[in-house]
């Protein structure tokens, strides 16, 4: 009892002077950055302690009256209050009510950002180290993977199937999930807390990141990784005037796009079969074996519906049974179980919320480059870009996983680097 007694001082001192809120949203971030590569139990489990971290907050009630002064967290905010209103016209209602519990996160994570006891620049760099690290393991054993069988290997690349990672993530997510380590691990070599050999971890794990990738040839994640280097390039050229540095940049691109396609029969065959892919699609083939046709169809069929219902959509949780109606009367040859979905995150909100819908979303991914300071945080620009593009090719909200990404970095970076602006205090890196 007396134990008791004496830990009561020492515990209300870690309360008082915010340790236990900061505390706590560290663990939030680490429980979601291990759940994101590894367990689907730790991230359910994130949002959870970030709210406690957040009712832990010392000074709880003055933070919570300036928290939806945050433009990140009020756009967000709306964008779910459009999937509460579509309530009132849906017609899938047991689907509404599991869409709406299921996207809580997009108003419980930007809360504990914009409210808990913010991280340290320390403990934020921690949990880069740690995302870029998982990152960098899961890619060996997909390596590993390629390498113990190539031939296998190469002919579901060629047959437009992929090498899984170890914990069995989507193989479109797990490659934006490296694509985003990749560009982490660069910039985080330019962080004041990287000591020498930190940095050339980094940028080993950066290197081999970047061969893994060409070596399992993911699509989506190639995509946006020589996507975003393209910007990067054009950045360096027209805003900072760097011209050798941005013309060196491109030279490397094209060379080492160039040097992939020649030596690496992965890339070869991803090509070639993305082409017959589409070739497949242009001369009206049967294209149920064929993932980018399917994709074509799902678009064309998401925008008849969209022209029906512009202005407010058919309702955000009626997207897939509106998608399914539109198949019944022209299902372009494919059979009902290859009945793609829209596999666009701008056109879900545009079939499910009409332009209202699609303004909004276009209102989370590009608004934060309305403010000066977020503009100019290369980790926001990034994480930014790669979502935006990946976004064309798949609804990455629509499964958990790809809502658990985007809606965790939102937060870490987003609404974190906001609220290091309006507050000075808020160590950043």
């Amino acid at each position: 009892m007396a134990e008791v007694v004496a830990a009561s001082p020492a515990l209300r001192q870690f309360y008082q002077d915010g340790r236990l809120s900061q505390h706590l949203l560290l663990l939030a971030c680490i429980a979601a950055v291990f759940g994101l590569f590894a367990s689907r139990a730790l991230v359910a489990l994130s949002p959870i302690v970030g709210v406690v971290a957040t009712f832990a907050q010392p000074q709880l009630r003055s933070k919570l009256s300036q928290w939806v002064h945050l433009r990140s967290v009020a756009v967000v905010l709306v964008l779910y209050l459009l999937l509460i209103v579509s309530g009132v016209y849906t017609s899938e209602l047991e689907v509404w009510r599991h869409e709406v519990y299921r996207k809580l996160p997009l108003l419980v994570v930007p809360l504990a950002f914009a409210v808990a006891v913010p991280l340290s620049a320390r403990q934020r760099f921690g949990v880069g180290i740690l995302y870029v690290a998982l990152g960098t393991i899961l890619a060996v054993s997909a390596l590993v993977r390629y390498l113990t069988n190539p031939e296998e290997a190469n002919r579901l690349i060629n047959i437009g199937h992929n090498v899984t990672a170890v914990t069995a993530i989507f193989h479109i997510h797990f490659s934006i999930m490296l694509a985003l380590a990749f560009f982490f691990a660069l910039l985080m070599c330019r962080s004041t807390l990287a000591g020498s050999v930190v940095r050339w971890t980094l940028l080993g794990s950066a290197a081999f990141i970047f061969v893994a990738m060409h070596v399992l040839a993911y699509r989506t994640g190639l995509l946006v990784l020589y996507v975003s280097l393209l910007v990067d390039a054009v950045i360096l050229l027209v805003v900072q005037r760097r011209l050798v540095v941005g013309l060196l940049l491109l030279v490397a691109i094209f060379a080492l796009s160039a040097a992939a396609y020649h030596f690496l029969q992965p890339v070869q065959h991803r090509v070639a079969a993305t082409l017959y892919d589409i070739e497949q699609y242009q001369r009206g083939q049967d294209i149920n074996n064929f993932s980018l046709s399917r994709r074509f169809v799902a678009w064309e069929t998401a925008t008849i519906i969209a022209r029906e219902h512009l202005a407010f959509g058919v309702g955000m949780a009626d997207v897939d049974a509106a998608m399914l109606s539109q198949y019944s009367y022209n299902n372009f040859g494919l059979q009902p179980k290859n009945w793609a979905m829209t596999h666009n995150q701008y056109l879900e909100y545009l079939v499910g919320g009409g332009v209202i819908g699609l303004s909004l979303w276009l209102l989370v991914l590009f608004g934060p480059f309305l403010q000066p300071a977020l503009r100019r945080n290369p980790y926001v620009i990034h994480f930014l870009l790669i979502m935006s593009v990946a976004n064309l090719v798949d609804s990455l909200l629509k499964m958990q996983i790809g809502f658990n990404l985007f809606v965790f970095f939102y937060g870490f970076l987003i609404v974190g680097a906001e609220r290091a602006v309006r507050s000075p205090t808020v160590a950043t890196d």
